[in-house]
């Protein structure tokens, strides 16, 4: 069920700021809670506010808040760690038990007017940076781990899986941090024209293709399988051609959400040595984000397709949950 109600402005405490949301993008996970009502272990079991890729400006600020002012347009990272745990001080942040992360049961996202989060978790935005770009953050973010995470580095070869907004995302930041070629694949012909736009070295439907007929063109198009393999659909079938086409030695990371559980070739992964790596999240990755897209790096704004109003937030998810476009985003108010 979905419905817009009215919620008290909080106030900021002790270094928190009070945010005028402006852009706040929909993310698959959005959708899911909103269509399955959980995620995984996490179920939600109340009404809960939705929305965790958001940009907005400072309209307050609480005690001790040092590093804003009111009128400074932010980004906001949205999982909120203890700090003081061993996940925390190791600088794996988003590991912690205790994290408190936007739009995740039982915690209330950022999709209304007004929103409160702490001032360090927040990035202040060069001025020719838009409130939109700042909400791409978040996802920008994601990619920005599982390229980390993957290894990838000046002369690699990477193979993308799927080319919806994760995928695209990791396509842009590998090919930022250096990779020589970046193939990437899906089953929609417009988003491979996208991708193809964004700087795919080489774009394939593997629609009507069999396993082995997509492995075969994987590895003669990447001359010997790709280094390393970013995984950004969660499908079984896809988390399998990632191993079996990763050269040996190799790396694939997995990054979308599929089912708990999937049938994978582990002996082939095992004999040949590709690793196998997963990913969370993201931990210190907003700051190269902003980076990257501050330096003209990485262009999210071709991945902006629609646009809603506030009001219009229950049209916005149907879109969403019917597919159309890439990245849908939602304006809470003028300042976007």
């Amino acid at each position: 069920m979905s419905k817009n109600e009215k919620y008290e402005v909080e106030e900021p405490k002790e270094n928190e700021v009070l945010i005028q949301m402006a852009s706040v993008g929909i993310c698959g996970s959005d959708v899911h809670y909103w269509t399955k009502g959980k995620i995984g272990d996490f179920i939600v079991k109340e009404p809960m506010i939705l929305g965790h890729e958001s940009g907005g400006i400072v309209a307050r600020c609480g005690p001790g808040v040092k590093n804003l002012q009111v009128g400074d347009r932010v980004a906001i990272e949205p999982g909120v760690p203890c700090r003081v745990c061993e996940y925390c001080k190791s600088g794996r942040y988003n590991l912690c038990l205790d994290i408190i992360f936007c739009a995740t049961p039982p915690i209330h996202g950022s999709l209304r007017n007004y929103y409160t989060h702490p001032s360090d978790f927040c990035y202040k935005l060069p001025e020719h940076v838009s409130l939109e770009e700042a909400a791409l953050l978040e996802p920008l973010s994601v990619a920005v781990h599982a390229c980390r995470r993957s290894g990838v580095t000046a002369g690699c070869c990477v193979l993308v899986l799927g080319a919806g907004p994760i995928g695209l995302l990791n396509m842009m930041v590998a090919k930022a941090f250096g990779a020589t070629k970046v193939f990437i694949t899906d089953i929609s012909d417009s988003r491979l024209d996208t991708a193809r736009s964004l700087g795919a070295d080489y774009a394939v439907n593997i629609k009507n293709h069999t396993e082995l007929e997509m492995i075969k063109e994987i590895v003669q198009a990447t001359n010997g399988g790709p280094n390393i393999t970013i995984e950004c659909c969660g499908a079984e079938a896809s988390v399998r051609l990632g191993i079996l086409s990763t050269k040996s030695g190799g790396v694939i990371c997995l990054v979308g959400c599929g089912p708990d559980e999937v049938k994978i070739p582990i002996i082939n992964a095992s004999a040949r040595e590709v690793d196998i790596r997963g990913i969370f999240r993201y931990a210190n990755c907003y700051p190269i984000a902003l980076d990257l897209v501050a330096t003209g790096r990485v262009n999210v704004k071709p991945l902006v397709t629609h646009r809603f109003s506030l009001s219009e937030t229950v049209k916005a998810f149907e879109t969403a949950k019917e597919g159309k476009g890439i990245k849908i985003m939602i304006k809470c108010s003028n300042a976007a």
